[in-house]
């Protein structure tokens, strides 16, 4: 090829919207954050309102205004009819505090610790393998020094788990057990959820001291003290009350696969004869490359935490090592 002949340039085998979608995430999505912060969602689900209403009720020029309802409408948590903004029902499911399934303490804990996912925070996490919550790195050491801290952590994981604690229930058949143990059971959701569905059917709430309290309160909002009770305890240390059906969400992923080993095996040892173990947890598949809302999931327990996500074949394993039997991986919910 002489030098003054054109360059072969070879044109991608595919377009570039997973790059855009990474960029246009890291903005499109905190601003669903603001939304929430500037409290849009309560407003619209007073009355429907026009983009002038919007902005003066908001107080914000209409610019910025019509660029977080854009964004809402997009990602379908806003409609628009005839120029007026109005909620979906995915909104008013999870996006009103009025909602048995609010999902509002997350964003509130997102927001408030708004460091954590900042680039400089998360390459610290990625380059030194330590969490970067609260400053100190440790979790739920944090919450056992800090009463105010667990409570308020308690309060926004119950906005993510009302809702599949709403679904699992409907789909196993917990005729024959009498007793729930929720094993880090926080604010007692999964506790209600099961009961609910399984009249039938006492649990028992095992956590820490605050953490205890903030499931009462739910409790109670529920009608629920005569057959949700809580257990404060630790874990580690403390062994497990009696029950035929022990139960945990998203605890194992708080944990490495040690200490994960550690919980199934003393579960196994406590267990009544013929009992049964649920664990509830967002999954990878079996290779590990995926889905991304798992891979992404363990970025955050990265940043928070000494745990990972795992593949329903991993956990599987631990429960065969422990000796369970009859093990099964199902979808439930979201």
């Amino acid at each position: 090829m002489s030098q003054h002949d054109p360059a072969i340039v070879r044109k991608p085998r595919t377009d570039d919207r997973p790059l855009w979608d990474v960029v246009l995430g890291l903005y499109g999505y905190p601003a669903v954050l603001l939304a929430h912060r500037l409290k849009l969602f309560p407003l619209l689900a007073e009355q429907p309102r026009t983009l002038p209403e919007v902005c003066a009720a908001l107080q914000l020029a209409q610019r910025p205004a019509a660029a977080l309802l854009s964004v809402c409408a997009s990602l379908g948590f806003i409609r628009v009819r005839d120029g007026e903004y109005s909620l979906t029902p995915v909104a008013e499911d999870y996006l009103l505090e009025s909602s048995p399934t609010y999902f509002g303490g997350v964003f509130d804990f997102t927001i408030a610790n708004a460091s954590v996912w900042s680039l400089e925070s998360l390459e610290k996490a990625i380059r030194t393998d330590t969490p970067q919550i609260y400053g100190s790195g440790d979790l739920f050491g944090s919450h056992e020094e800090q009463a105010e801290l667990a409570r308020t952590f308690t309060r926004a994981m119950h906005s993510v788990s009302m809702a599949p604690a709403l679904a699992w229930p409907e789909l196993f058949d917990l005729s024959r057990y009498h007793l729930m143990l929720d094993i880090g059971g926080g604010s007692g959701a999964h506790c209600i959820g099961a009961t609910l569905r399984w009249r039938h059917l006492n649990a028992l709430v095992f956590d820490i001291a605050p953490v205890c309290e903030v499931a009462q309160e739910r409790i109670a909002l529920q009608g629920l003290q005569s057959r949700v009770r809580t257990h404060v305890g630790d874990l580690w240390n403390d062994p497990f009350p009696s029950a035929d059906l022990h139960f945990y969400s998203m605890i194992y992923h708080d944990w490495p696969p040690e200490k994960c080993r550690f919980l199934t095996h003393k579960s196994f040892e406590s267990l009544e004869l013929g009992g049964r173990l649920i664990i509830h947890e967002v999954l990878y598949n079996d290779d590990r490359t995926g889905p991304f809302p798992v891979a992404a999931q363990n970025i955050i327990i990265l940043a928070q935490c000494e745990g990972q996500q795992y593949s329903g074949r991993e956990l599987s394993a631990m429960l065969a090592e422990a000796g369970f039997t009859d093990i099964e991986v199902k979808p439930t919910w979201g």
